[in-house]
């Protein structure tokens, strides 16, 4: 490796402390994991800053000092807990080489404006820290559940047997049980007789409000809206309880299409709000020339419009159906045991029942949530370059 010039390292009275403060970050959760955060906190920074001032004393090459810091990591990993500990050992042991010449030779200034402040590149990185920090709090949960559902014994923990990634501590035992038990399977039937239903009177009422609305000749198109969207807005115990009176007074309450007329409510907000956002890019223009060419306003709609708010449509449409499908407070209000959905059985499962069976159902909901949202964003990407505002 060549040497480094003067003018690229970084005075080690900046790459020290930043190396201190990054291990004792780390070394609260090794800490809390083996029963002392404070001394996980010291032995994290004393550590890290003392690998950080070696590098830097003896100008050592990054490669061998890599390879080094992953080793040295995954024999301390296999001292404190196995197997797994090792894996997270060698990962931090990357992290902590690259992370020191990132800092060393200045590369974090490599992508930025070089006419910034160093509390302006501070704040550049540190805004970055936080929302990782708090993507990480979000998505935790949801990941955690999924090698969960693996488990080979009934518990809702990590046994030693999946910890030391013994293929015995692995099932598919939860998953057989949801396609074998009969509960699961009329719920997972009644959850997907009411969702597309609900989805079809999402869109289309949500379609026709938002084209309506996006007319500047409509009265009282901002009141309109915030009554239309309110579902989105109110406290969902409200709407169910609302909704509970109201079905009990018509003869709704209890019944297939009391659930599937609730479930559509919830779902019309987001289909008004993402095609009132395809909206904004529409030109009126062209409907306005198909009436010069002869097209009643129905062929127009079908013809025109509709193929350019269509990714809009489907976004909406999406969204309504995820939400029919995890929707349970309102089917607890409105619906029946004849109506038991999904959410509704799972709820059922972790108030009288615990299996793990429950964390199977999870995992596909998630997989499946997974799956619509990333089509979201297929269509969110295509409504763009189909208005111009981003390159094809």
């Amino acid at each position: 490796m060549a040497a480094l010039t003067p003018i690229s390292r970084k005075p080690m009275s900046f790459v020290v402390p930043v190396m201190a403060a990054a291990g004792a970050f780390f070394g609260i959760f090794v800490g809390t994991a083996n029963g002392s955060t404070l001394l996980g906190f010291l032995i994290g920074g004393v550590l890290l800053a003392a690998i950080a001032a070696v590098i830097m004393k003896m100008d050592l090459p990054e490669k061998p000092v890599r390879w080094g810091l992953i080793v040295a990591f995954s024999v301390l990993g296999i001292f404190l807990a196995g197997i797994p500990s090792a894996v997270l050992g060698g990962l931090f042991g990357w992290f902590t080489g690259w992370f020191a010449y990132w800092l060393y030779e200045g590369r974090y200034r490599a992508k930025i404006a070089p006419y910034l402040t160093p509390g302006q590149v501070l704040w550049h990185f540190a805004f970055r820290v936080i929302c990782g920090a708090i993507f990480f709090f979000l998505i935790t949960p949801i990941v955690v559940v999924m090698p969960l559902s693996f488990n080979a014994e009934s518990f809702f923990t990590f046994t030693p047997e999946m910890l030391r990634f013994d293929p015995e501590g692995y099932s598919l035992r939860h998953y057989r049980d949801f396609f074998t038990s009969d509960a699961w399977q009329q719920a997972l039937w009644n959850s997907v007789t009411i969702a597309p239903m609900a989805t079809i009177l999402s869109v289309g009422f949500g379609t026709l409000a938002a084209i309506g609305l996006s007319q500047p000749h409509v009265p009282f198109r901002r009141a309109i809206m915030a009554i239309l969207i309110s579902p989105m807005i109110v406290p969902l115990i409200i709407s169910a309880a609302g909704m509970y009176f109201f079905y009990s007074r018509i003869g709704l309450q209890g019944t297939y299409l009391g659930v599937v007329l609730a479930h559509a409510a919830l779902g019309i907000p987001f289909v008004i709000i993402t095609v009132t956002a395809t909206l904004v890019g529409f030109d009126n223009s062209l409907t306005r020339a198909a009436a010069n060419m002869g097209a009643d306003p129905v062929t127009t709609f079908f013809r025109v419009q509709m193929p350019l708010i269509l990714p809009g449509v489907i976004s909406g449409g999406l969204f309504a159906f995820i939400t029919s499908f995890d929707e349970v407070v309102v089917v607890l209000f409105v619906g029946s045991a004849s109506q038991k959905t999904l959410p509704w059985q799972m709820f059922i499962g972790l108030r009288e029942q615990i299996s793990p069976t429950i964390l199977a159902v999870a995992t596909i909901l998630v997989a499946i949530s997974i799956c619509l949202l990333t089509v979201v964003e297929m269509l969110r990407r295509r409504s763009e370059r189909l208005r111009g505002m981003s390159p094809g």
